[in-house]
């Protein structure tokens, strides 16, 4: 019994430290709102912002790593990338004995165990101690003094967000003078796991023509630019659509300049990073999969790389080698260049006439030669969709014209560029840094380059110019003829509505009448000078694009609504009947997945169609082309498959029309700023009767490449033709690759005969674009793509699946597919005109234009 009480004394003083230990532990885990005078944060404490969205705690990275940082992160994101600022990143604590309080002047500080401080805010201007820290709901450390009332009013003092770390968020400010005293630059982490300053720095250039500019510290050079900003976009991204802007907006006044990052979903968590290897990478969280997704990255190809190709190159990342001169320039070492080596760029071939000095001579290279006056005055070579040189100047200017007087009357300026919201830019020094767009992306501008007369393309002889001069002026008479004959005929009303009349092969109709479509209140009659006014006279600044049809412009009606409208031309081979047969047949349905028409408009020769707008042009834009093509990822691919096969099937079988549309292809699919997919182009569409299966035709219509086999060679049509043209469309987003990119091969006629090859010898992986493939997850997926694609272009139209059993397939509703037979047009046919001359082959279809002459039967 003493024993036991004995015991239980020396017990009991063990429980309660054990207590009072646990207890303290528990108190000491819990997260707070605030630091201040008293209270701060231990290693195993966080701050966390008043909506639950950040947290600030201490961090450790890599696995084995001892150092311990002050950071600040997504609270409710798991696993790497997560952080968005760190305070103490180039003296680390080695240790879990550090804290991050106020100290007694008022600043933040982190302290090691020994109370020596590892890193401050260091802001000299506090009146008194009295301040207090909170975590912001936009990942913002703000430092402001205390007051004693509740509020949060006190004066701020500092901020996280004006010193950032390698990471861009939303609601930050970046740029130059925004406070004194301010960095104005971010760099990047050594390493994945070691976030001291890295290699590279991101700056915001404060000139009067802003870009963002990145540079690798180690030797202080340039390594990437956007370009300058426009008050829309920096003009030298080539993906900076509107669906990709994510709330960017230049500020400029007469003490600062800084960027601003906006929300542009609040359920979208997005940031931009500078990564260790210089890129500079949008990321955005897909809650659904618990992981970031790569959205963009400034390193595309070679060519972002600045000055790659030296001054006075250009770089084509689609061209090989990707490194040209510059028109009217030649290689500045011929032998460098040959070996791949272009960083000594290019030099001039022809003196300029304006470089002369007094002496009337000029000097090039440390060469002089004489200026000749009789020889005539320089000029300018035009390139398009250029990404402009660095170091532009800047002039004042209200057109292209006058910026190209100004250059001629100054001699320093080599080139100028005119673009509608920045003016002129022009340049006086080599031109570095310029760079080939595609032609399908938004950026870009008209670059002139000044050059020697003898530079200019080469004229055609005087017997020549005279006999199109006599040519022309005939042709001018004559249609001046015409229309007088035509106005005159209108005053005296002997046109009356109705009466045709032939012009360039066509019969049109002088029709206005908003009647003409019966009674229909679901088609808007446009007037034609409404539209006129709205595409600012179909000029070639607002043209979306140019088909067989004729061309789409943007447009702006007066209610401000943002439109494209589709102007046939006279030589279309779509006529009226075409024409009316789209705008009732697409004003009928109703669907995600379809472009919507908004009206249309007849007047005269004039057929004008007028669709809802579509930021991100059509499907082809992305698929084929490499810089496009990098923002397409298999989920938004994969979204893109699902959402044709969806507005096909709604054509087929949901819709109040049964309708075939005899013309699917990726240049008829467009894409919304969601990149989500609308199928367009309704005028070679066939309405079915409810119990008609399908139909014969004398005029076959659609694109070769796309046209099932019993359509193109029989003129018989059906659902499953629709089916076949979708196959080749889900296996062209699959690879990458047109139909008709393997026309020059030997082994393949198509890209169905080399999807065949491959799956046969059990390779069906080659068929992938590697950018795909890179998400092994996914590869289950994609394999069943190729699977259905195969499907769908079976030679027998009885063998190809219905669009219903398409969409239960591509969602794993069926989860067994059977065997695919053997697709259609996998043969490869060689004329003997061909075998003769294979120096000149052949060319074949390049599957972009509507065909509507072909007989069929």
């Amino acid at each position: 019994m003493g024993i036991e009480k004995r015991n239980i004394k020396h017990i009991l003083p063990c429980l309660f430290t054990l207590f009072f230990s646990i207890l303290y532990y528990i108190t000491a885990a819990q997260d707070i709102n605030f630091i201040t005078a008293s209270q701060y944060i231990s290693d195993n404490q966080t701050l966390v912002s008043s909506g639950d969205k950040f947290k600030l705690g201490f961090i450790s990275f890599g696995e084995n790593s001892i150092n311990r940082y002050v950071g600040i992160w997504f609270h409710n994101i798991q696993g790497p990338n997560t952080t968005v600022w760190i305070a103490n990143r180039d003296k680390p604590l080695n240790d879990s004995s550090g804290v991050f309080k106020i100290a007694d002047d008022g600043n933040l500080v982190v302290l090691d165990w020994r109370n020596n401080i590892a890193w401050s805010t260091d802001v000299s201007n506090i009146t008194s101690g009295n301040t207090k820290a909170e975590l912001m709901d936009t990942g913002n450390l703000i430092l402001r003094e205390s007051t004693n009332s509740s509020s949060n009013n006190g004066k701020i003092l500092w901020e996280s967000f004006d010193h950032p770390s390698n990471v861009f968020i939303p609601g930050m400010k970046f740029g130059v003078n925004v406070k004194p005293g301010l960095k104005g630059k971010m760099t990047s982490w050594r390493n994945s796991s070691d976030p001291s300053t890295g290699s590279f720095s991101l700056e915001l250039d404060p000139s009067r023509l802003s870009q963002i500019i990145i540079k690798d510290v180690s030797d202080d050079k340039l390594y990437w630019r956007s370009g300058p900003w426009n008050n829309r976009v920096f003009i030298g991204i080539p993906t900076m659509y509107n669906v990709y802007v994510n709330g960017f907006n230049l500020v400029r006044d007469s003490q600062q300049v800084y960027l601003t990052l906006g929300y542009v979903e609040n359920t979208t968590i997005t940031r931009f990073a500078l990564e260790p290897d210089g890129k500079f990478v949008l990321r955005n969280w897909i809650e659904d999969d618990n992981e970031w997704s790569d959205a963009w990255h400034s390193r595309i190809s070679d060519c972002d790389i600045y000055s790659k190709c030296g001054p006075f190159g250009s770089c084509d990342a689609l061209a090989s080698p990707i490194c040209s001169c510059l028109k009217g320039f030649v290689p500045k070492s011929e032998q460098e260049w040959s070996n791949g080596n272009w960083s000594a760029g290019c030099v001039r071939r022809t003196d300029l006439q304006c470089q002369r000095n007094i002496n009337g001579t000029i000097e090039r290279n440390n060469v002089s030669s004489t200026y000749d006056e009789n020889k005539e005055p320089d000029a300018f070579l035009t390139l398009a969709n250029m990404k402009v040189p660095d170091h532009a100047e800047w002039w004042q200017g209200e057109s292209t014209e006058e910026c190209e007087q100004k250059c001629l009357r100054n001699c320093s300026c080599l080139a100028y560029s005119y673009e509608n919201n920045i003016g002129c830019m022009w340049w006086a020094s080599n031109l570095i840094d310029t760079q080939k767009f595609s032609n399908f992306s938004e950026a870009g501008v008209e670059l002139h380059i000044k050059v020697a007369n003898s530079e200019l393309p080469k004229k055609k002889g005087a017997k020549i110019a005279i006999i199109i001069s006599v040519v022309v002026g005939l042709v001018v008479i004559s249609l001046c003829t015409f229309f007088c004959w035509r106005w005159m005929a209108k005053k005296r009303g002997k046109m009356n509505q109705g009466i045709g009349f032939s012009l360039f092969g066509d019969t049109y109709r002088e029709i206005s009448d908003p009647n003409m479509f019966g009674d229909n209140p679901e088609i808007k009659m446009f007037d034609f000078e409404t539209l006129c006014i709205a595409t600012k006279g179909f000029s070639g600044a607002t043209k979306l694009g140019h088909g067989g049809f004729g061309s789409v412009y943007k447009a702006k009606l007066p209610d401000g609504q943002e439109v494209a409208v589709k102007r046939l031309s006279m030589t279309s081979g779509q006529g009226l009947e075409e024409f009316k047969n789209e705008v009732v047949v697409i004003s009928k349905l109703q669907h995600r997945n379809l472009v919507r028409l908004l009206g249309c408009c007849i007047e005269g020769v004039e057929k004008i169609l007028v669709y809802e707008y579509m930021p991100n042009k059509s499907l082809d834009a992305f698929l084929f082309d490499p810089t496009q093509r990098a923002l397409l990822n298999w989920e938004k691919c994969f979204q893109i498959i699902e959402g044709i096969s969806r507005g096909i099937l709604y054509l087929h079988r949901d819709s109040r029309l049964r309708v075939i549309h005899r013309d699917l292809k990726a240049s008829n699919v467009l894409l919304d700023e969601k990149l989500n997919p609308k199928i367009s182009d309704f005028g070679m569409a066939r309405i079915f009767g409810g119990d008609e299966l399908q139909a014969d035709t004398r005029r076959v219509v659609g694109t070769y490449g796309y046209m099932s086999p019993e359509y193109a060679m029989e003129g018989r049509f059906s659902e499953k033709s629709d089916v076949f043209s979708f196959g080749v469309l889900l296996l062209e987003i699959v690879s990458g690759k047109r139909n008709t990119s393997f026309h020059l091969q030997e082994l393949s006629l198509s890209l169905l005969g080399y999807a065949w090859k491959l799956w046969n010898e059990d390779m069906k992986q080659r068929l992938v674009d590697p950018t795909l493939l890179s998400e092994h997850k996914y590869e289950v997926d994609i394999m069943r793509c190729i699977h259905v694609g195969l499907l769908c272009v079976q030679e027998s139209a009885k063998d190809r699946p219905t669009m219903s059993i398409v969409l239960s397939m591509l969602t794993s509703e069926i989860a067994n597919l059977p065997p695919p037979r053997q697709p259609a047009f996998i043969e490869r046919e060689v004329s003997s005109a061909s075998r003769s001359f294979p120096e000149t082959p052949k060319p074949f279809s390049i599957n972009n234009l509507t065909i509507t002459n072909v007989e069929g039967r």
